[in-house]
């Protein structure tokens, strides 16, 4: 069987769709639609020089799906990503390797001198990522809930002087939500620290993002001031992902991340959502333990993996 691999083809919805295809079957907690897919491309920023590459056999099917770029918002220089799925059933076609090799070409012009990827834990994965010459780091847990059982904890009841608000309620001025999460994500543990990122770029590729869900995102309000938020991310399939959780530092230690997840899950609950999805680094042990307190399992483990490109 032949294996092509090329740039996904913007403006192009039937090629958006086969890519979204393949990363809902290689990772369900991810959400994707043709509409994600292809804002993420339209909406990337510049500095990342971002590329969406798909591997197709030669009956015309995508099997195959990497997500590249530079990691523009990190303070140190020469950092890259490509992440590599393909489909389940088709592997062991040279899909991945192709994609891969794509990848890194794109990144080393870029002058990208180590190169981050994500990979699904597994034998086989692990094997692949080692044989090209990526080593292990840091692992991170996708975790499920089934919202369709009775097993949520009871809806939660604001402490005083907190208020929550659906995003929907600042869509006039969104700002103070950026602030909160720019806040909140240079704190998330990872292996390439993250710089706040500009506004305008922040309100064209979340706020305007296809699947946030504005009415089912939660946000704690403390004297005026968001003090924590869940960012919810849904498909129109009857998912539903946590984008995001977290508390601005003068605010943590209180329960506010469990709060606004609580009212968040309860209404997508009611809105008719079936499942939910989140993910957590797996040294996250605060966010591990809200998760495990609302009834979420693992759903599917990744490990990141790390190579320096050699000239």
């Amino acid at each position: 069987m032949t294996v092509i691999v090329r740039s996904l083809r913007h403006g192009d919805p039937a090629d958006a769709e086969g890519f979204a295809r393949v990363r809902r079957a290689c990772l369900p907690a991810m959400l994707a639609t043709a509409a994600s897919v292809t804002h993420d491309g339209a909406h990337a920023h510049p500095d990342a020089h971002y590329r969406q590459l798909v591997a197709v056999a030669d009956d015309g099917e995508p099997i195959g799906t990497a997500q590249v770029g530079v990691a523009h918002d990190s303070p140190e220089p020469g950092l890259g990503y490509a992440n590599v799925y393909v489909r389940p059933g088709r592997e062991g076609r040279g899909a991945g390797g192709l994609l891969l090799r794509a990848a890194e070409a794109h990144l080393a012009r870029l002058g990208v001198r180590r190169v981050y990827c994500w990979c699904l834990d597994g034998p086989r994965n692990l094997a692949w990522a080692a044989a090209r010459g990526y080593r292990a780091s840091r692992s991170a847990h996708f975790l499920r809930l089934d919202l369709t059982a009775d097993a949520l904890p009871p809806p939660p009841v604001p402490p005083r002087g907190v208020e929550l608000r659906t995003a929907a309620e600042f869509a006039a001025d969104p700002r103070p939500l950026f602030v909160l999460d720019a806040e909140t994500a240079a704190d998330e543990p990872g292996d390439i620290a993250a710089r706040p990122a500009d506004y305008a770029h922040w309100s064209t590729h979340t706020w305007h993002h296809p699947l946030l869900d504005r009415e089912l995102t939660t946000v704690a309000v403390v004297d005026g001031r968001p003090a924590a938020f869940t960012l919810a991310h849904t498909d129109g399939e009857g998912r539903y992902a946590s984008g995001m959780t977290g508390t601005a530092r003068a605010f943590r230690g209180r329960g506010l991340a469990k709060l606004v997840k609580n009212d968040s899950l309860h209404r997508a609950r009611a809105a008719g959502r079936t499942v939910a999805y989140t993910g957590n680094d797996a040294g996250n042990e605060p966010m591990l333990a809200i998760n495990a307190w609302f009834g979420y399992e693992i759903d599917a483990t990744e490990v990141r993996h790390v190579r320096t490109l050699t000239s």
